[in-house]
């Protein structure tokens, strides 16, 4: 009996890809006569003519699998939920964008199929602007620097996933799970393939500023302890110089009662510099309580509009696990 090999692509406004990359995946899986394979997309309410497409592709192919999300619940949560939906031996995971070369699945199986659990594709450069290519390095280091389990750098997820790796994600993710650091948590040893990332082929990425930073804040909190840590730090050291400052100052006006003025200016500095520090700590200690809250709602990751093309005995239950 042939393996399956599931693939899944997430999508969002991607009328000028999504076909070409069924195209191309067509083509690669062809190539790989050996394995049956499925190919699952998810659609996350786009507004452009990708829904139109996606039903297209879906009638002509029977191996396509697509689901229409009943509004948009963001990327993380639907390309999470749409990556749990996929049933085969292993699962690879690919963007829309052209950005993670669709060239590599070949190469990905081959590792699997030597033992691999997890195979990851690791950018060792990239097309895209020197700056923001600049600043995704620095918070790879930055979250590698900081996590209590070991990071890896220049990895989003792309890549290869077993099917016991699939149950374990299924088991214990959260609201929005990020697998980049879920795997590493599990343990499982990842072998990574170079590549270098090209260019997005059409079309504007969805993600904007306050995204990245949503999500550079969420992987902070969910990989270390050290925000909380650093805020006790300063705190600790704020209140020293506090307690110094007030016994400095004292002594002076009791030495020099009529002549020594305190100043307003003074008072006024070390009153914002106290309440800054206690703004930035309680921000800290917020994001924490916001992840706690998260995960304690009970509310699925998406709500399916419409799926097509599945069978209802292979397909895994809303909340991750498997019917079978």
């Amino acid at each position: 009996m042939k393996k399956k090999i599931s693939l899944f692509t997430p999508c969002y406004n991607e009328e000028g890809n999504v076909r070409q990359l069924y195209e191309r995946v067509t083509e690669i899986m062809q190539g790989l006569p050996d394995y049956d394979y499925e190919y699952v997309l998810i659609d996350n309410c786009s507004t452009d003519r990708t829904p139109e497409i996606l039903r297209g592709i879906a009638a002509h192919d029977s191996r396509v699998k697509v689901i229409f999300n009943l509004r948009n619940f963001g990327p993380s949560r639907s390309g999470s939920y749409g990556f749990f939906q996929t049933t085969g031996d292993c699962s690879i995971c690919f963007a829309c964008d052209f950005q993670d070369p669709p060239e590599l699945i070949p190469e990905f199986i081959r590792h699997w199929e030597e033992g691999s659990k997890v195979v990851w594709g690791q950018k060792d450069g990239s097309d895209e602007n020197r700056l923001m290519y600049g600043v995704r390095c620095m918070y790879y280091k930055t979250i590698k620097a900081m996590a209590s389990t070991e990071q890896y750098e220049n990895v989003t997820g792309f890549g290869l996933y077993d099917r016991e790796v699939m149950d374990l994600l299924r088991k214990y993710a959260g609201p929005t799970p990020n697998f980049r650091n879920m795997i590493p948590e599990f343990g499982y040893p990842v072998y990574f393939v170079k590549y270098h990332q090209p260019v997005r082929k059409v079309g504007k990425s969805s993600y904007t500023l306050f995204r990245y930073i949503n999500m550079a804040l969420n992987d902070m909190v969910n990989t270390s302890r050290l925000p909380l840590r650093f805020a006790t730090f300063i705190g600790a050291i704020v209140a020293g110089c506090a307690i110094f400052a007030a016994v400095y100052y004292l002594i002076l006006k009791l030495r020099f009662w009529d002549s020594y003025d305190l100043g307003t200016a003074t008072m006024i500095i070390g009153m914002f510099f106290i309440g800054a520090v206690q703004l930035f700590s309680i921000g800290i200690l917020g994001e924490y309580i916001s992840e706690i809250l998260e995960r304690m709602n009970k509310k699925p990751m998406v709500i399916e509009r419409e799926r097509l093309n599945f069978d209802e005995d292979e397909v895994p239950d809303g909340d991750g696990s498997r019917k079978d």
